[in-house]
């Protein structure tokens, strides 16, 4: 009897735990899908006359995803401050999104027929950026809810969300291997210290697979150690510092408007985050502590 109770009870076990695996594949097979299509629709729309400057304030507009989908999945409501800085980050999209536009009529004016193919491609740039941003949105919501069911594990979730995709990239391996060609054709670079010679767009690849790397493996553990704004405010200045990196370095065309736009934008997110109240809370901590002494 007591023998027959403990297969019993092994059995039920072991049944609850495939239910588990199952359920947490099914999940994670949704998230895969989800990071897999933002990813490749982000780098995609680069090619549609989108200019990296663009592509960077662009996607600094999380936070309107994030606050609509919150209203409309969540049933959240939110303060005046809270609309008041999204209202802030919508004008400054607005604005870059605008003097671009008018960017890319006028470097395509050669003729009426250029002009209108080149703009109608930047249309539909700015139809994929607004496509993966409301995708990122609701990833970001899915994975909160993934982790609250099923508890926070970074590098599990690092490993799957990158590897699970990868055989989604057969369908761009005519597009890879044309690049893998371009890059043998570039110009040899002495990579230092190692001593080897490599085509330096090789050289480039392997740089930003690393500091990817470093870059997403730092959000994953953000995300399981930290609120969602602060991982909000970090990647909003790690954004804010690469934008400045692209203007001066690669000497993108930025115009005052673009200044203008752009500090709408962070300013806009971090009243979203209120750094400003936390700034405070923490100065005056101290001073509390002075007055117990």
């Amino acid at each position: 009897m007591h023998q027959a109770c403990a297969v019993g009870l092994v059995f039920a076990g072991c049944c609850s735990n495939v239910i588990f695996l199952e359920l947490l594949a099914r999940y994670y097979a949704i998230m895969v899908t989800m990071f897999f299509t933002v990813s490749v629709v982000n780098n995609y729309a680069l090619n549609l006359n989108i200019a990296m400057p663009l592509h960077m304030i662009f996607r600094s507009g999380s936070l309107i995803a994030n606050m609509i989908l919150g209203i409309i999945i969540l049933k959240k409501r939110y303060s005046v401050s809270k609309y008041t800085s999204i209202a802030l980050v919508s004008m400054g999209i607005f604005i870059c999104t605008f003097m671009s536009a008018k960017q890319v009529a006028s470097q395509s004016s050669l003729s009426e027929n250029e002009g209108f193919q080149a703009f109608a491609w930047w249309l539909l740039g700015i139809a994929a950026l607004t496509f993966a941003l409301l995708m990122s949105a609701r990833m970001g919501i899915f994975q909160e809810t993934l982790y609250k069911q099923f508890g926070k594990h970074s590098k599990e979730a690092l490993f799957y969300n990158h590897a699970l995709p990868l055989p989604g990239f057969i369908f761009l391996a005519s597009d890879i291997y044309d690049h893998a060609l371009l890059f043998n054709k570039s110009e040899l670079y002495q990579v230092p210290v190692v001593g080897v010679a490599l085509p330096i767009m090789w050289f480039y690849l392997l740089m930003n697979v690393f500091t990817q790397y470093v870059c997403i493996r730092g959000v994953f553990i953000l995300t399981t150690e930290c609120t969602s704004l602060t991982v909000t405010l970090v990647v909003t200045l790690r954004k804010f510092v690469s934008l400045i990196f692209s203007i001066l370095y690669f000497q993108n065309p930025f115009t005052l408007w673009h200044w203008l736009g752009t500090m709408f934008v962070f300013v806009g997110t971090l009243m979203y985050t209120e750094v400003w109240n936390s700034l405070g809370v923490s100065g005056s901590q101290p001073q509390k502590e002075d007055k117990k002494d």
